[in-house]
């Protein structure tokens, strides 16, 4: 593979709205090798209206059936704290990325140091969004949970249309669920977009496993997004979906010994592997005694380990000729 595949560490809303536990995670996406660290920019008021039910997901992991609004309050964080975690990003040379839930969050993102943008899978169909940071022209990174093959055409239609080239896009494949049952992260529509859409395609990783990450990766995926989180046991509608730091650690790892086995499209020996050729290619040896002039037959001839001396390829066209010397048993024939 040409170029490494992007590793997302998504620190999400999993801070639970204190800076500190936003520090630490991005320590830890840091100390793992992530390429970035993203949260969740966003001001509830125009996320959620007041009245909005959670997902099933959130009651299930939260062990509440309060609104959205109230849970998602909770971990808002204003433009300072923002600022706050961007410089930290640079100081631990980590990429700060955030997902932007509207058109004035995305303003602010962008006041705040932002220059890559993830639209989350619910703001696929979020035409003000969409069109905002469509003509900002940057890299984009679009998650596809919820959606079908019309919708994402659409919202690709809107950006480009907007300004932004297709090449700075990539789709993310997606499901919609914390965690997602390995039966339904379908990952090998990943391969199927990007010859539909002609674009990067990466994997958003809902599911509790590596082999998630590993199988995307040989199908092609340029990028790879995971939630992290400092306890899985924390207050909050993610943490469980969530890989803790040493389990996100050895995820990184996986993805990159993953990169190293998948090598390069062209078939040729390595450097090592041509150590190994001459012991274990053949030669043309004496398979008896042959006496000078006797004629060479598939009876006193044979092939065997080392190479070095006549190759097998070559053993008809000695068939039928006279020895010019005698050779003794395994010695190499030479005409």
């Amino acid at each position: 593979m040409s170029k490494k595949v992007i590793i997302i560490a998504e620190a999400g809303i999993n801070h639970n709205g204190n800076i500190h536990y936003a520090k630490k995670l991005i320590d830890v996406a840091a100390k793992a090798g992530a390429d970035y660290v993203k949260f969740q920019f966003f001001k509830v008021e125009n996320q959620v209206t007041k009245y909005a039910p959670k997902a099933i997901y959130q009651i299930k992991n939260t062990k509440n059936n309060k609104k959205q609004y109230e849970m998602l309050k909770k971990c808002e964080f204003r433009m300072e704290q923002f600022k706050i975690l961007f410089n930290y990003c640079k100081k631990l040379k980590i990429k700060f990325l955030a997902s932007c839930f509207d058109d004035e969050s995305a303003k602010n993102y962008v006041k705040v140091g932002g220059r890559v943008f993830k639209i989350p899978s619910g703001e696929i169909n979020n035409l003000r969004l969409l069109e905002f940071i469509g003509k900002k022209n940057k890299e984009i990174f679009l998650s596809t949970g919820l959606s079908n093959i019309k919708e994402i055409k659409n919202a690709l239609k809107i950006l480009t249309k907007n300004g932004t080239s297709k090449k700075k896009i990539t789709l993310l494949q997606c499901t919609t669920n914390y965690p997602c049952d390995i039966s339904e992260a379908n990952i090998l529509v990943i391969p199927a977009l990007s010859k539909k859409f002609n674009t990067k395609v990466g994997f958003s990783d809902h599911t509790l496993t590596h082999e998630g990450a590993i199988a995307a990766v040989a199908l092609g995926a340029k990028v790879i997004e995971k939630h992290i989180t400092l306890n899985k046991n924390m207050s909050g509608p993610d943490h469980k979906a969530s890989f803790d730091p040493k389990e996100f650690d050895m995820y990184v790892k996986s993805i990159r010994k993953t990169e190293k086995l998948l090598g390069t499209n062209q078939k040729k020996p390595t450097k090592n592997e041509l150590k190994n050729l001459k012991p274990v290619r053949k030669s043309i040896v004496a398979r008896s005694f042959i006496n000078k002039g006797d004629i060479f037959t598939n009876k006193n001839i044979i092939a065997k380990r080392p190479a070095g001396g006549i190759s097998p390829l070559q053993i008809n066209k000695i068939i039928g000729k006279k020895a010019k010397k005698k050779f003794n048993t395994d010695e190499k024939i030479s005409i």
